[in-house]
């Protein structure tokens, strides 16, 4: 039986192709040709090659940024995906409460990123900030402008105070897939609340749980707005992640060919860690967890 194919309907996704286009593509390809050239103003560009990743590749300062980027990610997955797993567990399942919750979870992620940034850099003042001050009160000397553990604390309670939630919320959305039928017979095999846990619903969270934590590592490993906002990158160069060394790099000393060079390298590393995220999913989805 011959089906009918209808080309016109490619003409409903032109637009969405287009904006990709000017959003995206060309965009990339402005950098692609900043980083394989050089400048000394007046729109005058010479060919350097790849002049620019060998120099970036040997620079100690990038990977000194990206050693900090990973080691906030890793820090931030080793909280946030137990912490929101825990409270998708205890979230009740219905009713009232259990839309309240939701909400409530819901409303950290509604902020913008540069409020979240404004908050605690005010919360944790202290000399007007209600954390900072209590805390010297208390005796505790902290202080995120000028001693690095603080400001590392900072960051990293300010992020999980942010995307726990989106965690919890997905995890909460796997465990409301698992039929009544499993908890029933976990029940009548009298099985531990551990083993409910282990073989039931972790392994039915694996997919939403993989989607969680790829979502996080990434919207940590090209974290900007909040980091910058508190600490500036500071103290010293305690908080510069790439991100914001990559900002200084290119608007600070103007140094397009290098920083341009260095935003393909952090493009690249961020679409290798999310191919090996979706073939993880893959795998996961063939095995049928």
């Amino acid at each position: 039986m011959n089906k009918t194919v209808n080309h016109k309907a490619w003409f409903l996704v032109l637009p969405v192709l287009v904006l990709v286009a000017f959003s995206a593509v060309i965009p990339l390809m402005t950098v692609v040709n900043y980083s394989v050239q050089d400048t000394f103003g007046n729109n005058q560009f010479f060919w350097a090659g790849l002049e620019w990743f060998e120099e970036m590749l040997h620079d100690d300062r990038m990977w000194n940024a990206l050693q900090r980027q990973l080691m906030f990610s890793g820090i931030i997955l080793a909280i946030e995906v137990p912490l929101g797993i825990f409270v998708a567990l205890n979230m009740p399942k219905s009713g009232f409460w259990a839309s309240f919750c939701l909400v409530l979870m819901s409303l950290p992620l509604l902020i913008p990123w540069n409020v979240v940034g404004t908050i605690w850099q005010v919360f944790g003042r202290v000399d007007i900030g209600l954390l900072g001050h209590t805390l010297e009160a208390l005796g505790i000397d902290y202080n995120y402008t000028q001693n690095t553990v603080a400001a590392w604390i900072t960051i990293v309670v300010m992020d999980v105070w942010h995307w726990t939630s989106l965690v919890a919320l997905l995890a909460y959305a796997g465990l409301k897939s698992i039929p009544d039928a499993y908890y029933q017979a976990a029940k009548i095999d009298q099985a531990s609340r551990w083993k409910v846990f282990r073989y039931i619903e972790l392994p039915k969270m694996a997919g939403v749980l993989m989607i969680a934590i790829l979502l996080r590592f990434m919207d940590s490993f090209m974290i900007y707005t909040e980091p910058f906002v508190v600490t500036g990158g500071g103290p010293g160069n305690a908080t510069t992640l790439l991100s914001i060394d990559l900002v200084k790099m290119a608007l600070g000393q103007f140094d397009l060919g290098p920083a341009a060079a260095f935003s393909i390298m952090y493009f690249l590393v961020i679409l290798l860690i999310s191919w090996v995220f979706y073939t993880i999913m893959t795998n996961l989805d063939k095995k049928g967890m």
